[in-house]
This record gives C-alpha cells, structure tokens and sequence, in this order.
C-alpha cells in the first residue's frame, strides 16, 4: 500500500485548500497523488477527489433518518465508515500500490482529540500497510494572542497523544498572518515552542482569574516536549516544498527512491512487494538526513517584516520568467519556419 496524509484540523484552517495545492504541486512534479475525501458535510470540493464518503453514506440522510445535529451526524458517519470499512479498502486498492494519498478529514475536533472513530480507522489502514502521517494544520492568526496560543498547543498536543502516528503539526495560512496585528516575539518563538514563561505577562493581562491555571496548562506541554510547527503558506511553491519534504521525511517516503534512480546492482531487492515495504538500506543510508534547508526567519521575513519587498522582487521575476519563454517560443518558431523554408526549396529541386 502506498505512503499518504491524514489531514486533520479545526473548521477553516485550510484543509480542503492544503490538498487542492498539494494536488496541484504533485501534478507539476509528476508524483502521483489520489484525495480521498473522508468528510460528509464537504460539499464544495475544490479539488479532484478520487474517493469520496459521500458515496457510502451523506450526512443529510443521517440527519433526517436519526434526528442528529451536524456535529452528531457527523460523528455517526464516521463510525458507520469504520463498521464499513471494506468499502474503503476496496476502493483504496484500486488506485494501486505506489501512489500518494491523502485524507481530507472533518473539521470536527473531537474526531482527532478523543472520539475512537478515527483512530480506529487509522489503524486499520495501517495495518494494510499504509504508511501515514498526521498533518494537522492550524490557523497561523492564533499566535499573536497568547491564549489562543496556548489553547493551539494543548489541542495540538492532544491530537499527537491520540492519532499515534508521526506527526507534523502547521501553522496554516502564515501569508496573512501580519493582517492580525503585531507578534510579541519572533516566528520562531512559536513554531518552536520555546520557553512559555515568556507568555505569562500577556496571559495574566487577558485572564489574571487564570494565572495558575494558565501556568500548569504551559508546564505540561513543556513537560512532554512535543509539540514544534512548520508554516505554510499555500499559493508559495517555496512553502508547500518545504512542508513536503517535512512531511516525506516523517512518512519515510525520502528513503523510498524513483523507479527511475540509478541503484547500484543488488542494493534494491527484486520483489513485487509495494516501495512502501520494501527494504531498500542502500536508499536508507544514501538519503539526505540532515537539517532541513530554509528557516523560520525566512519565513518571517518573507511575510511579516519584508512582505512588501518581496512581493515586488517576486513579480518582477515572474516578468522576467514570461519574457524568457517568450521569447524562447519565438526562437523555436523561427527555426521551424527556417526548416520549413529548407525543405520546401528541397522539393522543388
């Protein structure tokens, strides 16, 4: 079974965009992709979906047949998915065995923080040999209140507790981040996690009611020391290559080389068993495992302190690009033409 992404996150931080952008990046890559999409109340989908839950059960039919609300009806969705899981492996296994997938899931919180619907579903896929990763995408606006901060930490630190898969946790739609106002810190303060005391000032000013509980709330997610954001920012081909290769390195899917990558003889073992599980140490020791390239501070020069900047060095790169291909497409019509006029002086002769 192939690599893929569970795409999870509250209402509205991008979900259903991340994987129409992350189609449209594997497509100019030439790397297969297939979008299943597991949310029954998605009814504008912007990308193309290759499986869609809508197709087993709708959340309206639920609604009237059980009198649930959205949020219920949801949830009863999910679980019906589960006790009907052959139905989604059926069709996982048309789309072969070494193809990308991902899985746009509701926004709902409960499903990724303590319902045992998606968790189960999770670990069926895996056990027929999905590879995964929990991309769980998170508004980038909250970082510039504290509180909200924090809240963003413990939903994000619960989600990694109950999934239990490799995880990478983004700050989404980190582009309009300065329409928010101001940062107290650097980016990299909060896409790091750094030390949260520094947060205690501001989150005494907006709740001093809270102030030891807001300090325990800060101790525990210091205390398991897990949770770190990379950022993205979606219509930026820098970022989403960025986020991918984050993502590739947590899945695995960066030992697993091309069909096309030149192997010495004998390294690769000649099987019919998917890239997903075969062994392969040559590709093991061979792959770049050092740091990522790129930082926090590019990103935050790029859209808080020198947006307007970059954006002007941007277009006039993209004016100049047009202007290459232009008039490379010119150059290509000229010697058509000149070859054209050449064998036709052939013919009258």
């Amino acid at each position: 079974m192939p690599f893929g992404e569970v795409v999870c996150g509250a209402p509205g931080s991008g979900k259903s965009t991340y994987c129409h952008g992350k189609y449209q990046l594997f497509t100019a890559l030439n790397r297969p992709i297939s979008i299943v999409n597991l949310d029954p109340a998605n009814d504008n989908i912007p990308y193309p979906c290759a499986i869609n839950i809508t197709s087993l059960i709708t959340l309206q039919d639920v609604m009237d047949e059980h009198g649930l609300g959205p949020n219920g009806g949801i949830l009863f969705c999910m679980e019906y998915l589960y006790a009907n899981f052959d139905w989604l492996e059926a069709r996982l296994q048309e789309l072969g065995s070494d193809g990308y997938v991902l899985f746009d899931i509701p926004g709902q919180v409960e499903l990724s923080t303590h319902h045992e619907a998606l968790r189960y579903i999770v670990q069926r896929l895996t056990k027929i040999g999905f590879r995964l990763a929990a991309v769980h995408l998170c508004d980038a606006h909250y970082v510039t209140d504290a509180a909200k901060y924090v809240s963003v930490l413990l939903l994000s630190l619960r989600t990694m507790l109950h999934l239990e898969l490799p995880h990478v946790n983004v700050l989404s739609k980190v582009d309009l981040i300065a329409q928010y106002g101001d940062l107290d810190f650097s980016l990299n303060f909060y896409t790091e996690v750094q030390d949260l005391s520094y947060l205690e000032n501001a989150l005494n000013t907006s709740s001093p009611r809270y102030t030891a509980l807001t300090k325990e709330l800060c101790s525990v997610i210091e205390d398991y020391g897990l949770v770190e954001f990379e950022t993205l920012a979606v219509e930026d081909k820098a970022s989403m290559l960025h986020l991918t290769r984050a993502i590739d390195r947590a899945t695995g899917y960066v030992f697993v080389p091309p069909h096309d990558a030149p192997a010495p003889e004998g390294t690769l073992e000649a099987s019919s068993v998917p890239t997903s599980m075969r062994p392969n140490t040559f590709s093991l020791f061979s792959s770049a495992a050092g740091p990522m390239a790129g930082s926090v501070g590019d990103v935050q020069e790029r859209w808080v302190d020198a947006r307007e900047q970059w954006d002007a060095f941007e277009r006039k790169e993209w004016r100049q690009e047009g202007e290459m291909i232009r008039e490379a497409r010119e150059r290509e019509k000229a010697i058509q033409g000149e070859q054209r006029g050449k064998s036709g002086i052939r013919e009258r002769k």
